[in-house]
């Protein structure tokens, strides 16, 4: 998951750690959101900005990745909890 976030470039519009676009921390993401939304922001990233009237600009593309992708990068971003 960690790779993918990085090979999709996801951290020039989020940031995990510190490093990456700070508007956009996801350190947290997994204390705040379900995998189910989780993987909803990926595939379906319009029908989620739509749904939770998300403001951030520009909006996120949905991005189309083989399943087992989505997956690995659904999993590493639901471990991001509360510490």
């Amino acid at each position: 998951g960690e790779k993918l976030f990085v090979d999709q470039k996801c951290s020039l519009c989020h940031a995990i750690g510190g490093k990456g676009n700070a508007k956009g921390a996801l350190d947290e993401v997994g204390s705040k959101l379900s995998s189910d939304d989780i993987r909803a922001w990926i595939v379906d990233a319009k029908g989620m900005t739509a749904k939770t009237k998300a403001a951030r600009k520009p909006e996120m593309k949905s991005y189309t990745l083989p399943k087992e992708d989505t997956d690995a990068l659904v999993a590493y971003l639901a471990a991001m909890k509360k510490k």
